[in-house]
């Protein structure tokens, strides 16, 4: 039977811990980390997913600024209102909740963010940090994958590490990541990879982070592999209360019986985002405090 690789109870564990860096950090006199956080429009899951960063912080005694927009707001004045909290010392850091209405660039809105409050780890100082000596916040969620890969105790020196989907916001930086810190030797695949199987085949640590439900299947897994399944699709479901239910990237009933370890979908790599934002976050407080 494979280890289940729990994020639920990894993240419950990091927020015990931040919680007593900030009971020390207000032992010392200092406030506690500050975190805000711009939702524009009306997306469900949206709320849905700022509502469990409100939860976070409130479990690990950060303060925290809900700012809400109508999803008319302009592009103009959004880029004001993130303007505001560059320039505001006691905000530690903040987070644009994406996605946002089509009339507005997130690159643009991303890329106006002070590389010092970007504790969802987008801009490119951030980014391009991953290959320094001294990173600064890195990427929320291939933060969270690494820290399930440590706290498993996953070996990844010299192993296979293949990548399954090459956003900027997962799969490029986790490849940097993995290469970098974790020395292992990375394939990245994406859209126009070639016989994708004859890759994740080949690999000790599979990660997939594409967003298509059931995209790899037990033929594409070799067995014994580690399987990190980053994909999180809502999918109708009648019989649900909420409507929905949450598949992965991966078909879980037919690739687990396979591997050594796994990650269900949810409570794998979902709560582990939340987590590395509270982990940035106080990292970004500190740095300030300074």
């Amino acid at each position: 039977m494979p280890t289940i690789i729990d994020g639920k109870k990894i993240s419950s564990d990091i927020r015990d811990e931040i919680k007593l860096q900030v009971e020390a950090l207000k032992n010392e006199g200092k406030r506690a980390p500050h975190l805000a956080i711009i939702i524009v429009g009306d997306d469900g899951a949206s709320h849905t997913y700022v509502g469990g960063k409100i939860t976070a912080c409130k479990a690990v005694g950060f303060d925290y600024t809900l700012m809400q927009f109508a999803g008319t707001i302009s592009e103009d004045k959004l880029l004001k209102h993130v303007d505001q909290l560059n320039a505001d010392t006691d905000i530690d850091g903040f987070i644009v909740q994406l996605p946002l209405p089509a009339h507005i660039s997130v690159e643009k809105i991303t890329m106006s963010i002070s590389p010092e409050k970007d504790v969802d780890g987008f801009t490119n100082e951030n980014f391009g940090s991953i290959t320094s000596k001294v990173p600064l916040l890195m990427p929320a969620t291939p933060l969270g994958v690494m820290e399930l890969i440590k706290r498993y105790e996953i070996e990844t020196e010299g192993k296979n590490c293949v990548i399954v989907g090459a956003s900027r916001l997962v799969g490029a930086p986790l490849a940097l990541m993995m290469s970098n810190e974790a020395n292992a030797t990375v394939t990245l695949c994406h859209k126009y990879t070639k016989d994708l199987a004859s890759h994740t085949r080949e690999a000790d640590i599979l990660v997939v982070a594409v967003g298509k439900p059931g995209l790899v299947t037990k033929n594409m897994v070799k067995e014994g592999a580690v399987v990190i399944d980053v994909g999180t699709t809502r999918i109708e479901d009648p019989s649900k209360k909420s409507g929905f239910r949450l598949s992965g990237d991966v078909d879980y009933e037919e690739v687990a019986p396979l591997t050594s370890h796994i990650t269900p979908v949810p409570g794998g790599v979902g709560p582990m985002t939340i987590a590395s934002l509270m982990i940035n976050t106080l990292q970004a407080a500190k740095n300030n405090l300074k």
